[in-house]
């Protein structure tokens, strides 16, 4: 059973019934008001915290494990969750290379399975840092160009489950030895996407209204320093200088659900990239960072089909589905709901928990 207690110190942002925002750290199923503490958790956003640094953070940690066991906590079915912090930029990697190679042989089936430089650098896009909400937050459908001539409602609905890195301290060409000075923790995401959207018009530049409609992350801000690294995967070629040493990998378990069906685990340690790498690249070519940058894993994906981490995943060629329990489907229809999960190694073989990030799908308006 996952833990959400002082071994993790997930940091969120709630209201009660006054309306007013405050910063709390989650216990068990409820929440503990962190404002008596004073200073930059008496904010009503994480964004002060998170521009504080390190030691601040370190300090921060410590004032709230010894305030919150003996602290009135409130339950969470009495509160309402926020998005912990106000988003600045939001870059998205694509660093799985199961994921890649899934894909490639999906929408791209005449080309190799990944492209020339995708174990040269971690690839990724710019979002757009307007369109990312709160876990629990409706995803209405979003209508585009789905073919020559033909506008509408996307069809071919999809998730992708993903690990989304917080920064706190900005910067630029930052090295991959920094990236704990600069990243101050992790949430869940759910990057929704438009397939028919996304194959009209991504070539030749890539993703753009097939993704920017919608970006779910979960309430719950797990802090670094909560998390035991494990060694990165090997690397061949190895990266270029700028991207060496790799950084940290961190053993997180996803688990995806659809319509309250269990239908993927995807194993995050197993990607091929690492958050450490990625920040590195993104500032490689002097671009600044700003507190509250929200960066993205990419898809998780494992080698089965049942650790998958999109639902495109599932078919043969994107339009055969897999028989599922609730139903032969192979995309979103209008209320179905997708709930990610994730858990960490925690203290004596206890699991710590990052909560969830949950949408239900509405149908298109326009």
């Amino acid at each position: 059973m996952s833990r959400y207690g002082i071994e993790n110190l997930p940091y969120g942002v709630f209201s009660g019934d006054d309306g007013t925002r405050r910063i709390g750290v989650r216990l068990g199923s409820a929440v503990v008001d962190l404002s008596p503490i004073g200073g930059v958790l008496a904010a009503g956003s994480l964004n002060p915290l998170l521009a504080a640094g390190r030691p601040a953070w370190s300090e921060a940690r410590a004032q709230v494990a010894a305030y919150a066991p003996a602290a009135p906590a409130i339950p969470l079915d009495q509160v309402t969750l926020h998005l912990p912090f106000e988003v600045a930029d939001y870059t998205d990697f694509y660093s799985s290379e199961q994921h890649a190679l899934n894909a490639g042989r999906i929408l791209r089936p005449q080309s190799p399975g990944l492209s020339p430089s995708w174990r040269r650098l971690p690839i990724g896009y710019h979002g757009r840092s307007a369109t990312v909400v709160v876990s629990g937050t409706p995803v209405e459908r979003p209508s585009g160009q789905l073919a020559d001539g033909v506008f509408g409602p996307s069809r071919r609905l999809d998730i992708e489950a993903e690990v989304g890195f917080v920064v706190g301290v900005p910067g630029r060409r930052v090295p991959t030895t920094a990236f704990a000075d600069h990243v101050f923790g992790i949430v869940l995401l759910n990057d929704w996407s438009a397939r028919d959207i996304q194959a009209f018009e991504y070539r030749p530049l890539g993703p753009f209204l097939g993704k920017s409609f919608a970006t779910s992350i979960s309430p719950w801000v797990v802090p670094l320093d909560a998390l035991a690294p494990i060694p990165p995967v090997a690397q061949d070629p190895v990266p270029h200088d700028y991207l060496m040493p790799p950084g940290p990998a961190f053993d997180l378990r996803l688990t995806v659900d659809w319509n309250d069906t269990r239908v993927s685990a995807p194993p995050f340690a197993g990607m091929y990239w690492t958050a450490a790498q990625q920040l590195a690249h993104l500032t490689s070519n002097g671009a600044r960072l700003r507190t509250g940058d929200l960066f993205a894993s990419g898809t998780v994906s494992g080698p089965g089909r049942d650790t998958v981490g999109s639902l495109i995943e599932y078919t043969s060629n994107g339009e055969h589905p897999l028989k599922l329990e609730n139903g032969d489907r192979a995309f979103l229809e209008d209320g179905d709901e997708v709930s990610i999960t994730a858990t960490a190694p925690g203290p004596g073989g206890t699991r710590i928990g990052f909560g969830e990030v949950v949408g239900r799908i509405l149908p298109a308006t326009g």
